[in-house]
């Protein structure tokens, strides 16, 4: 298969005749592999850029209604296909990012002390009072009323900055053992 590097990559193989091919010396000839390695280096680097911009806009908007399809729409992409390349890219689904992103920004509303857990559940953008309770108590280990009882007093002298670092929740995968695992 012939390349020139002029004009786009052709993904499907075409059977140039002999003589059609000494008819064009200016066309530099590649082997398939390096060819569709290069498309595909340069598709990947498109897609990761894209998701990056699909994490910065649940970063920025999320106390809008996101869902996944919604997302995908806006990086011109399928939502499965977003779905497993965001998966790869970063570790875990895109629902599962966004959760995280609101349960974090629920704790700091909740160590602030003056807002009621429904109050903070609709104001990071959750629907349901139960799913963001659940969901609360998965990453965090205490249900958001207990948290914010208790983290009341416990960050009250610490300088908001590092209150953040202090208390984001960690995913049960990216929890450290104490003890090392014994096979």
């Amino acid at each position: 298969m012939c390349f020139d590097s002029s004009r786009p990559v052709i993904r499907r193989v075409q059977q140039i005749p002999p003589a059609v091919h000494r008819a064009l010396p200016e066309v530099d000839c590649g082997t398939i592999v390096q060819v569709t390695s290069s498309s595909q280096a340069t598709q990947h680097l498109r897609d990761l850029a894209l998701l990056r911009r699909v994490r910065d806009r649940m970063d920025r908007e999320y106390a809008q209604p996101l869902d996944v399809e919604a997302l995908a729409r806006g990086v011109h992409m399928s939502a499965g296909h977003l779905s497993r390349e965001f998966r790869h890219a970063y570790g875990e689904s895109p629902y599962s990012y966004l959760m995280t992103r609101r349960i974090e920004r629920a704790m700091a509303l909740l160590r602030r002390g003056d807002m009621s857990v429904t109050d903070v559940c609709f104001a990071v953008g959750c629907s349901s009072l139960g799913t963001f309770s659940t969901r609360f108590t998965e990453l965090v280990g205490v249900p958001p009323s207990v948290y914010r009882r208790q983290s009341a007093s416990a960050t009250a002298e610490m300088p908001p900055c590092v209150a953040k670092q202090v208390t984001r929740p960690v995913r049960n995968r990216e929890a450290r053992t104490s003890e090392p695992q014994l096979a």
